[in-house]
């Protein structure tokens, strides 16, 4: 389910956001049953910036704008190299784990449900995934968050080495 919105934020991105999953959710009390929807949003600005945030509210709109803001609060930024990923790596949450792995020109998004909107959110266009584990959507986006906020930079990495970036790459 994947609905793009384009929103301006704050510090002057532009974001699109997208829907990942809505659940309705219901809680049991002593008159009855109170229904609700949670909502699961990314938002990104294809050009290195990401976030996602989740929602919750009596009605559906309410849900994906609480969603979108909390994703706007939760923006991190990701090196990218020509469009890919500058080194592999294996993000975990829970019993989820996500493996992003580089990829060559033309290869194009090799990604499955909610790790493809992050990255197409993200504006990587070459690169390879793997869901290991569980594919529920919260865990799997809060598992390719935790590999994308570990990706190193190589330009910042040859420095801190005293070297030059051929020599690492």
């Amino acid at each position: 389910m994947a609905i793009k919105k384009q929103r301006i934020s704050p510090t002057g991105l532009i974001l699109k956001d997208q829907l990942i999953s809505i659940n309705r959710v219901t809680k049991v009390v002593k008159g009855g049953k109170n229904l609700s929807f949670a909502a699961l949003v990314v938002v990104g600005d294809e050009s290195g910036h990401v976030g996602f945030g989740t929602g919750k509210a009596k009605e559906v709109p309410n849900a994906i704008k609480k969603a979108v803001e909390a994703a706007k609060n939760n923006l991190i930024r990701v090196p990218l190299i020509d469009g890919t990923l500058p080194h592999e790596m294996i993000g975990e949450y829970g019993a989820g784990r996500v493996l992003l792995k580089p990829a060559a020109e033309g290869t194009g998004v090799i990604a499955g449900g909610a790790v493809r909107a992050v990255l197409q959110s993200l504006g990587v266009h070459n690169v390879r995934t793997k869901i290991l584990g569980t594919n529920n959507p919260h865990n799997v986006i809060r598992a390719t968050f935790n590999g994308l906020t570990r990706m190193k930079d190589p330009m910042e990495v040859a420095r801190l080495r005293g070297k030059q970036v051929e020599e690492i790459v």
